[in-house]
């Protein structure tokens, strides 16, 4: 059984949408072991209280990021994680973490990176006047958004689309998105190439 720590800091909708994968069979062989927030009245901690699974709480507001890093670090140990998921973690993360985790550590992005890293990603495509738009699973390396991507998802920018719209249908994107992914990496069989997420050719 492969353990999840998923860290939120917000309403936590990716996080319940893995939560749904694993209770519905999507993700097998997978649970969450603990629910990190580093805010306290984030919803996704609350929900996730509700659905019974272990949450800590470590206030990251007024603290050295380090030393915030360190707790949550020692926590996810202390629960024996296998896998990382950044599901609406508004943080960054120190480079002691990502080491700590190495590969280990995925996010999801509500755009098509390399393009529009960085907040109202959404938002920041529309405006530009993109036709596609989307969401990108990556690992997480010391740099904003520029991980090793695992897998994208791609959907059309309509004329009818304002950015909120566009912003709700690539949330729906990447719920189905974040448990491909986690489901890839959890299986092993891939490899790093360079920049490539390569998947294993069956022997």
């Amino acid at each position: 059984m492969k353990r999840l720590g998923i860290l939120i800091s917000g309403r936590g909708s990716n996080f319940l949408a893995i939560a749904r994968s694993i209770a519905e069979g999507r993700l097998q062989d997978t649970d969450i072991a603990i629910v990190i927030s580093n805010v306290a009245d984030a919803h996704g901690l609350a929900a996730a209280k509700e659905l019974g699974l272990p949450t800590a709480l470590f206030s990251s507001r007024g603290r050295n990021r380090r030393d915030h890093d360190a707790d949550v670090a020692a926590c996810l140990r202390e629960h024996n994680v296998d896998l990382v998921c950044l599901a609406g973690y508004m943080r960054l993360l120190s480079p002691e973490f990502i080491s700590a985790f190495h590969n280990r550590i995925l996010n999801i992005h509500p755009s098509l990176l390399p393009a529009f890293p960085g907040l109202e990603a959404q938002h920041q495509a529309f405006d530009y006047g993109c036709k596609v738009a989307g969401c990108t699973v990556h690992f997480v390396d010391e740099h904003l958004d520029s991980g090793v991507i695992v897998l994208q998802r791609a959907i059309p920018i309509l004329d009818e689309d304002d950015a909120h719209s566009l912003a709700f249908k690539i949330l729906i994107e990447e719920h189905i998105a974040f448990t491909e992914a986690i489901a890839r990496v959890l299986s092993g069989e891939y490899e790093i190439e360079g920049r490539r997420y390569v998947r294993k050719k069956p022997a």
